[in-house]
């Protein structure tokens, strides 16, 4: 496999990238991991290194390359592609194991998520009120100004609600949604299929929404699109048609940015104040790692570390002399 694109197309490589399409890896991902893990292939080429046995003396003057062009962050996330395609051939009996194990690589600080107080919370709804009074005493374009509000609104409260990414929010479908339950039946990473809960709320600006907003915007429909049978996904944009991802984050920026809140807050914010609000409230850890779709514990414990109150509710109820008083 001489020529600097020979292991690059080495067929255990193409299965590899197969597997990922397979396992419905996103778009982003499959595009990293064939860029990280093909650029790391073509290097091995460069210098005569078989893939599946490279000396740790490669792997470490690779590393030393990598760090010298690259951030942290990027060289962290390149790794995890190189090691995860390694362990993949392994498991295929490609190659005898992940040659990485034994080399030292650098980790990154781990960040706790930011999370909201319940009234920032409180405060990002207010300006959808806003939004939502203005539409209904505006004469020119009312309508629609009262439909994208009625949206936002159940946006906002359905992805606190349930907690859910921001690629579920927009894909959730209307025919997987149960308003006499509470129930929003969505598909997260992988394609797993988890139940999202919706509270009172959530439900009734889901159906205010449904009942008063989504038909107008339905009805700006135009073209090929007024004829053909609405779109199933839940959330619509000003055209009636599905409001994807990248608009869906920038609504939710744009009115965070409005209701002052602090400056790095995104969508996902909404998932890691859910986690930490139920912890707050005494849910059991597990429960929340299953409604937040998360295979494994350990996950869904960094939650514990951003809850100062479930910690020291924790020590008050369990230490024998928490609440005893000093004597006089």
């Amino acid at each position: 496999m001489n020529g600097s694109a020979g292991q690059a197309t080495d067929p255990a490589f193409q299965r590899f990238l197969r597997g990922l399409a397979a396992r419905d890896a996103s778009p982003n991902t499959q595009r990293s991991y064939a860029t990280a893990v093909g650029t790391y292939l073509r290097w091995l080429d460069d210098r005569h290194v078989d893939w599946r046995r490279p000396p740790r003396s490669e792997l470490r003057a690779y590393l030393a390359e990598l760090s010298s062009g690259h951030a942290r962050s990027s060289v962290a996330q390149r790794l995890a592609a190189i090691r995860s395609f390694h362990r993949w051939a392994a498991r295929a009996e490609l190659a005898p194991g992940d040659p990485w194990a034994a080399i030292a690589t650098p980790r990154l600080p781990r960040r706790l998520p930011r999370v909201l107080e319940i009234e920032q919370i409180e405060r990002l709804l207010g300006v959808i009120d806003e939004d939502l009074a203005a539409g209904a005493a505006s004469d020119a374009r009312g309508g629609l100004a009262v439909a994208l509000a009625l949206r936002d609104r159940a946006l906002v409260e359905t992805a606190y609600a349930a907690g859910l990414r921001i690629s579920e929010l927009a894909t959730a479908q209307i025919g997987l949604l149960d308003l006499g339950r509470g129930e929003l039946r969505v598909f997260g990473k992988g394609r797993k299929e988890r139940i999202g809960l919706l509270g009172r709320p959530a439900r009734a600006a889901i159906a205010a929404y449904l009942e008063d907003g989504r038909p107008v915007l339905l009805g700006r429909r135009s073209g090929a699109a007024a004829d053909a049978p609405p779109p199933a996904e839940l959330f619509l944009n000003h055209r009636g048609e599905p409001l994807g991802v990248r608009g869906l984050r920038y609504r939710l920026d744009l009115l965070c940015r409005r209701a002052g809140l602090p400056e790095g807050v995104s969508p996902h914010t909404l998932r890691h104040s859910f986690a930490t609000h139920l912890l707050d409230g005494g849910a059991d850890l597990r429960i929340v790692q299953e409604l937040l779709g998360h295979e494994s514990l350990a996950t869904t414990q960094v939650y514990t570390h951003v809850s100062p109150a479930r910690l020291r509710s924790a020590y008050l109820d369990a230490h024998p002399r928490a609440r005893r008083q000093p004597p006089a």
